[in-house]
């Protein structure tokens, strides 16, 4: 299988601009009105994909479901959280259309068969598949058939579990991505797994990521600088927003610097230095803000140069200051007031 596809207008993988997501999940909190503002917040931070997560509460859950947090005192069961996170059909299709509008593409996780077949009515770019889910090999193999690619988080999951995951993906002959993944919210430094990139890269020969849950722009940072091919990250408004992954996400002003961060690394590695060429401009700026050997007080022609007739000062525009202690001894060929810079000429 190839190690680029296609994501909407997108290629991802090597030698191609890092795909940045932003992750909204149940940030809209049941409200439709709400959602459509993420759609226009994330299109105006230069990220190439908005994500939601699309929860049938009857298909996916049950009431003995716990919470992971209980934020939420309207919910007496998290099946009930789910299913006021629920769109029509017809809701998720405006908010794919909106999507569409502002030059993003539109994704968003499925957690069961019927949401699968929900979505893909409307037409998915790819599937992103969260950590909880990758031991559902069968639900994988519903998404995988549609040919889209399927992005997988690695958050809860084993290699073995991975390479389970991967081979159910390929044998329905759609494309892989992974990302590494901490699940744990917010997630501190030492947990961020950055070296993990480059272990799935090895093992998959597959385009990666990192999905970040720190509430920092720093880890996407690094792993742009690793190579990552791709990355998410959950998004608010503000801090002040009301939820449980408020404390793991970025604002929307922080993804818009992650995001003209990514470009700005992404030029400076595509354009490696060589400290050994000194273009015509370095070695101006080096006779501007070096220095050369220039004499300390008035001296006749003849005078044998000592120590104390010498010092260093801007511009370096006669002899290299480096050259200052071979000098001394030498003999002047001609007067020179203070303040002359030493050239070749000056001495024999």
């Amino acid at each position: 299988m190839s190690s680029v596809f296609q994501i909407g207008r997108h290629l991802i993988g090597p030698g191609q601009p890092c795909f940045v997501i932003a992750e909204i999940a149940q940030g809209h909190d049941g409200s439709l009105g709400t959602a459509h503002a993420y759609v226009d917040a994330v299109a105006r931070t230069g990220a190439q994909a908005v994500k939601f997560q699309t929860h049938i509460a009857d298909a996916e859950s049950t009431p003995g479901e716990p919470f992971r947090v209980r934020v939420f005192p309207q919910d007496a069961t998290r099946y009930d959280y789910w299913k006021r996170m629920e769109f029509s059909a017809e809701q998720w299709a405006s908010l794919a259309a909106h999507a569409h509008e502002r030059d993003l593409v539109f994704l968003s996780s499925a957690f069961s068969f019927e949401a699968v077949d929900l979505l893909s009515r409307i037409g998915m770019a790819a599937w992103k598949v969260g950590s909880g889910e990758i031991p559902s090999l069968p639900l994988i193999e519903h998404m995988a058939k549609t040919s889209a690619p399927v992005l997988l988080s690695s958050g809860m999951s084993t290699f073995h579990e991975l390479d389970a995951a991967v081979a159910t993906v390929h044998n329905a002959g759609a494309p892989v991505a992974l990302l590494q993944c901490t699940t744990s919210y917010p997630c501190p430094p030492e947990r961020i797994g950055l070296n993990v990139l480059a272990e799935l890269r090895a093992r998959y020969d597959a385009p990666v990521g990192l999905s970040d849950h720190s509430g920092t722009i720093f880890p996407s940072l690094a792993a742009t600088t690793l190579g990552a091919n791709l990355l998410e990250v959950h998004t608010v408004f503000s801090r002040e927003c009301f939820g449980p992954d408020v404390t793991s996400s970025l604002t929307t002003s922080e993804l818009a610097q992650l995001v003209q961060g990514v470009r700005f690394l992404e030029t400076a590695l595509a354009h490696p230095v060589d400290k050994g060429h000194l273009s015509e401009e370095m070695s101006d700026l080096k006779r501007m803000f070096g220095k050369s050997v220039f004499l300390m007080t008035d001296l006749p022609a003849g005078h044998v140069l000592r120590r104390e007739d010498l010092t260093l000062k801007k511009p370096a525009i006669g002899i290299a200051g480096a050259r200052l202690p071979e000098l001394v001894g030498r003999r002047l060929t001609r007067s020179l007031p203070r303040n002359s810079p030493l050239t070749e000429q000056d001495i024999d």
